[in-house]
Order: structure tokens, then C-alpha cells, then sequence
């Protein structure tokens, strides 16, 4: 997974602007450093980052680190939101890491933030951010004015 991290963002970086969006199909999350490391290169690039299906864990840093300008939903993304966790070396367990949670929840923009303070904070529990609600704070993807018309009709069919 690292690898292939690093070798898109040395692709991103070294290929200057890329030609296409970045889409997000799939992340169950991962280090922190890997996701951190790659989505600073997906900024630098100025690309769009497309969420077309689960974004968990780690891979919400996105939100963090892409600036929200560049970043849509489909109706298909999912975001995944938990407790940071660290590895406690003696006993191979993975334990909550208070600190950690407080930075991360604190990158997050203010919108995500209020979110999932409404849904009890962050906790060792995944809370998923998908739907009407993700529409509700990302735009959906499209062109232009035609994308707000998509959202409409995808998540507020009359």
C-alpha cells in the first residue's frame, strides 16, 4: 500500500499537472503518514478529487489537506470517521490515542467538524457521513450549474 502511495504521488509531483481527476473508489484508511503524504501531492497537482465510493478512516484526511474547492461526491462516496488509535509496542493492541484524535478532529473544515459532533464525536465506533447529508456539505459531481440540478434529483427525488 506505501508503495503504491508514493509512487502516485511521485507520479503527481514529478508529472506536474496530471490530465485526470483523482478518483477516490474504495479506501478502508491506513497509516496516517502514507494518506498525509499523498494527499499533499494531490494538492500540489491542483487536480479534482472525485469520492466515488468509501473513504475511511486515514483516507478522510482528504478533507483536511485538498482544499474543498476541489473536492465532489457521488452518490456512491462514503465517509468513514473514528478515533485515531496507536499500537501499544508490549501488548500488539491497538489503543486510543486521545491526542492524536484531538489534532485530527481539529484539521477537519468546521462543516465536518459540526458534523460529527452531532453524531457523538470522534470514538473508537465508525460513524459513516454518505447521502443526502454528504450532499448537504460537498457538491456533488458535475459540470457547473448542472450539478446542483444532479443533486437535487439524486437526493431530493420528488
Amino acid at each position: 500500500m506505501r508503495s503504491i502511495l508514493i509512487a502516485v504521488a511521485v507520479c503527481l509531483i514529478a508529472g506536474g499537472q496530471a490530465l485526470a481527476d483523482i478518483r477516490i473508489r474504495a479506501s478502508a484508511g491506513g497509516d496516517v503518514s502514507d494518506y498525509l503524504e499523498i494527499f499533499k501531492a494531490v494538492r500540489q497537482s491542483g487536480e479534482r478529487v472525485i469520492i466515488d465510493g468509501p473513504c475511511l478512516s486515514a483516507c478522510t484526511l482528504v478533507l483536511s489537506i485538498v482544499p474543498s474547492s476541489r473536492i465532489c461526491v457521488t452518490r456512491r462516496a462514503v465517509l468513514g470517521f473514528h478515533a485515531a488509535r496507536r499500537l501499544d509496542r508490549r501488548s500488539g493492541r491497538l489503543l486510543p490515542a486521545r491526542d492524536a484524535t484531538r489534532v485530527i478532529e481539529a484539521t477537519y473544515p468546521v462543516v465536518i467538524q459540526n458534523w460529527i459532533d452531532r453524531h457523538g464525536g470522534l470514538s473508537q465506533r465508525l460513524i459513516l457521513l454518505r447521502g443526502r447529508e454528504l450532499a448537504e456539505l460537498y457538491p456533488v459531481c458535475g459540470i457547473g450549474r448542472d450539478a446542483d440540478e444532479l443533486r437535487d434529483r439524486l437526493y431530493h427525488p420528488n
